[in-house]
């Protein structure tokens, strides 16, 4: 992790939406859910989008690739609802070999444009190794590329995707971008009060991190170590961090507000 001091991200004001999209169905729960589950305290309305279907999450002989796909997405519905969110996007590409294309990046921008986000969460994608245990998944990176090019330049841009125009779908201005799993985090969420809702939205997906002892032993212990550990390096007990891009500045608030008391379409 970066030396440099990470900052608090700060209490969010209300009305706010947040659009969150991952690779993977349990990507949000390892890199962010304590923090999801301190956003929508806070009142926030939150969107998922997993976009793969997660047929390739198995090595054992037998599985069936549609049938796997099926129980991952009913363990997503039951770890968002275990942090309060209802909306929950699958766009369905096969698993394990996804690619940032011009598709895909419509169909994100379709979400944001539709949704209107304030922040938009996504997978850095450049991060290729982490730590000196893990390489990045090529789905994370894969899904963070197309995310990022849809919030800028896709979803503001007018002559880009004209054809969402014609579904009604104008350009809209995404405030914040976040990203996950960063070598470069800039701030932190203190997670301490919602480290147990983060637990239980992880002990949903089961098919991917077992249950009882083996995941008590597994996945919980290691992410609440990793909680624990970021939350030493800022002050408090659990944390999780992003790298934060601030995309409208101010001033860019002020002429948004002029613009629609004019009643002009930017």
């Amino acid at each position: 992790m970066t030396e440099q001091k990470l900052k608090s991200v700060e209490t969010l004001p209300s009305p706010f939406k947040i659009v969150f999209i991952v690779a993977h169905h349990d990507d949000i729960e390892f890199g962010a859910a304590g923090s999801v589950a301190c956003w929508v305290e806070q009142g926030a309305d939150i969107t998922y989008v997993v976009i793969t279907d997660g047929g390739a999450g198995s090595n054992e002989p037998g599985v069936v690739r549609s049938e796997l796909a099926e129980t991952r997405k009913k363990e997503q519905l039951a770890a968002a609802a275990a942090v309060g969110v209802t909306d929950v996007r699958f766009l369905g590409y096969p698993d394990g070999t996804l690619e940032p294309t011009m598709e895909l990046r419509r169909e994100l921008t379709r979400i944001i444009r539709e949704v209107k986000p304030d922040r938009v969460i996504c997978q850095d994608p450049r991060t290729v190794f982490f730590r000196d245990n893990y390489i990045n998944h090529p789905d994370h990176r894969a899904a963070g590329e197309a995310a990022i090019y849809a919030t800028f330049p896709s979803s503001e841009t007018r002559p880009i995707f004209p054809e969402l125009l014609d579904e009604g779908l104008e350009p809209h201005k995404v405030k914040e971008l976040y990203l996950t799993l960063s070598l470069n985090p800039t701030h932190f969420v203190d997670i301490s009060s919602t480290i147990e809702q983060k637990a239980n939205a992880l002990r949903a997906h089961v098919t991917q991190l077992g249950q009882g002892e083996d995941f008590e032993n597994g996945a919980l212990k290691w992410i609440t170590e990793w909680g624990r550990e970021t939350g030493k390096t800022v002050g408090v007990d659990y944390a999780e961090v992003f790298k934060v891009m601030t995309l409208v500045q101010a001033n860019d608030n002020v002429r948004e507000k002029d613009l629609e008391k004019a009643g002009t379409n930017d």
